[in-house]
């Protein structure tokens, strides 16, 4: 790739609180040219009160107050930008989609199957309706996403895989559901360039130390169609910034995906 832009997606389990904490010094170090975000826990309103450098910021917030949504803040102008998806699903914020030049760039917080796996029925209902999405979107471009998907996919990912077989975000049906979706024309851009590291975490319980301890899940993602291959590099996790209990993953991206038209 000639030049490149530098994708990164955090979930920051509340914007406000990050905005006020570590996320200056994280752009100042990273300088992400498209930043996604998961967890803002604020109103649209509430976001367009805090201080961004980018010039093109897109915030779609849950009915519910302080709980879920999303947003991508970039420096390239889309095209155009959705949020949601078709389905019967309460409001809560989970997807952007923005339509750039070349490509979409879908930003998703995949529900929680939550404690004694509650809502797990309902988490593989939203995944094959947000499988169609993509499959709409991928009809037109080729398509990156990242965000929270809320699943650990091989044992791999995470410290403990035996003592969470079935846990929310760790189930046989959980992980079988981003098995089809990887299927259906998807990369993991990290595990594609890393197929054996060991360790590499992108959240942490904030229970027991677990992070000083490195005792966590990879549960965020940047995937990437098949079409854009030899399009993205240096797939990275940066557990070294702090300020929630995820950490940002990140992708280079050929620049000439996202070109004015």
């Amino acid at each position: 790739m000639s030049s490149a832009l530098k994708l990164y997606s955090w979930n920051v389990n509340g914007i406000r609180s990050i905005a006020n904490k570590t996320l200056d010094g994280f752009l100042a170090a990273h300088s992400p040219d498209i930043l996604c975000i998961q967890e803002i826990k604020a109103t649209v309103p509430q976001c367009g009160d805090l201080s961004f450098p980018y010039p093109w910021q897109y915030f779609h917030s849950a009915d519910r107050a302080g709980y879920s949504g999303t947003a991508i803040l970039s420096r390239v102008k889309p095209l155009a930008v959705t949020t949601d998806f078709a389905g019967d699903h309460p409001r809560e914020g989970r997807v952007v989609s923005a339509e750039f030049a070349s490509c979409f760039v879908v930003c998703a917080y995949v529900p929680n199957s939550q404690n004694e796996l509650a809502r797990l029925d309902y988490r593989l209902r939203w995944d094959a309706d947000f499988r169609a999405h993509l499959a709409q979107l991928a009809a037109k471009k080729p398509i990156f996403v990242c965000g929270d998907l809320n699943c650990a996919h091989q044992e791999i990912d995470l410290t403990n895989p035996a003592q969470n077989r079935r846990n929310a975000g760790f189930t046989d049906e959980e992980r079988a559901s981003l098995s089809v979706l990887l299927a259906d024309g998807f990369r993991d851009t990290f595990r594609e360039k890393n197929p054996d590291a060991r360790g590499s975490y992108s959240w942490w319980s904030y229970r027991m130390n677990a992070r000083a301890r490195n005792v966590g899940w990879r549960i965020d993602y940047w995937l990437a169609s098949h079409a854009l291959d030899g399009a993205w590099s240096d797939p990275a996790i940066h557990p070294d910034v702090l300020g929630s209990d995820h950490c940002p993953v990140s992708v280079r991206a050929d620049a000439a995906l996202f070109a004015p038209l």
